[in-house]
Formats: structure tokens, sequence, C-alpha cells
């Protein structure tokens, strides 16, 4: 076996990254947008109890976060026996299981964006929406979202890098099966294990260049929203 991938060994397990990530980040996007936003309009008590509990994929190590995923999602776990029996999905050594990996894992860094700049908006200006008589839901989606947008997208932005970049818990959940579940960085992981550093070295380089790319981009969002905050100011 050469040293070197073929075109096919990096394109395969980068689309398969691409398409794990695009997944995930929608179903991260959606939670982690909405409660986001609920938590920052919200004096619930155990606001901060729920943020800590939204925030934990953030912190804990990607093999106990794959581990509670099997846990929950096996076979025979709560969860998994339900969505093979209803609807005959099963999460292990799955695409599925990739995304919904990804998705656990880069929800904290879209929610806490969303949240800190839901939290910027001027309740002022949410305030005289009320007054004019726009409903609710007329006032998030006409006022505190697009005030907001540069941080959520820039959180989003954040979320995608790290479902593209996900290893550990979708290893222990969706393994590394190639052209099925293998992604970009779990096939740099078994091209090392394989002793092919020329294969490692072009797959890193290529995840590397996407990964700073959206980077770029996230910057780029923050760095407009804190001068658009700072000409108001």
């Amino acid at each position: 076996m050469s040293d070197w991938p073929s075109l096919a060994e990096v394109l395969t397990p980068l689309f398969l990254s691409l398409k794990v990530a695009v997944w995930a980040t929608l179903f991260s996007s959606v939670t982690g947008i909405t409660l986001g936003l609920y938590l920052a309009r919200s004096d619930n008590r155990l606001r901060n109890v729920l943020d800590t509990l939204c925030t934990l994929p953030m912190v804990l190590p990607p093999t106990v976060l794959g581990y509670y995923l099997l846990v929950l999602f096996g076979s025979q776990g709560v969860f998994g026996a339900w969505l093979k029996q209803h609807f005959g999905i099963n999460l292990i050594f799955s695409i599925e299981g990739a995304i919904v990996a990804a998705a656990v894992v880069s929800f904290p860094l879209v929610f806490k964006p969303a949240r800190a700049a839901f939290e910027s908006v001027d309740h002022k200006l949410e305030q005289a929406g009320r007054v004019l008589g726009v409903s609710e839901l007329g006032i998030i989606l006409r006022i505190s979202v697009p005030v907001a947008w540069r941080g959520i997208m820039a959180g989003v932005m954040l979320g995608f890098v790290r479902a593209l970049g996900e290893f550990g818990a979708t290893l222990m959940i969706a393994g590394s099966i190639p052209g099925k579940t293998q992604t970009l960085s779990i096939a740099i992981y078994e091209a090392v294990q394989a002793g092919r550093d020329g294969a490692a070295n072009v797959m890193a380089l290529v995840i590397s260049v996407v990964c700073i790319s959206f980077l770029l981009i996230a910057t780029w969002l923050t760095q407009g929203r804190r001068q658009t905050r700072g000409g108001r100011a």
C-alpha cells in the first residue's frame, strides 16, 4: 500500500465529513438557537442549571460523551431501543450515529454565542415592538434575530467546524467503516495507525485548510458584530 493517498481516499472521507457536519450543524443550530433565545429571555431560577447542562458536551472528554451516547442510543438503550422498534433506525455503526455524535458535540458552540447574542439585544427595541402591538413571534423574527444574527452565525460557523473535525464520540458510536462512517478525522487516525505518514499529512492538510477557512468567516462575523455595536455606542 502506497504511503500517499489516492484522490478517492481523500475525497470520500472529506465529503462524508462535510455531509455529517452539515446535518449535525442543522440540528445543533435549531436546538442551540432556540434554547439560547429561551435562556436569554427567561428569568427561570433553573436557567443556570440548564445552561450548565447545555454546556456540558463542551467540557466532557469525547470518549465519555461517546460512551453516554452508546448507553442512550445503543440497541439496549432507552432511545436506541425506541428508535429501532418504532422507526427501524439503528444509530450504532451508521452515518446517522455519526451525525448525532457531531450534533451533540457541536451544540454548545452554537448555543453559547446564540445566547450571548440575544442577551446583547437592546430590550427597549423589543419593548417598543410590544407597545406597537407586534406579536412575540414577530418581535423575535423582526427585531431579535436581525440584531443578533452576526453572533448567531458566528456560533453556527464554529459549530460546523467542530462537527467537521469531530473524532472521539463519532468513533465510539459510529465506528470506522470506509465509505460509510469513516470521516476525515478518523481516516487520519487510521493512516497514522497504519504508519502511512504521507497519507496522514495530506488529509490533515486538507481538513486544516477547510477548518481555517470557516474559522476566518466566523472571525469576520464576530468582528463585524463588535464594530456594529461599537458604532452604535
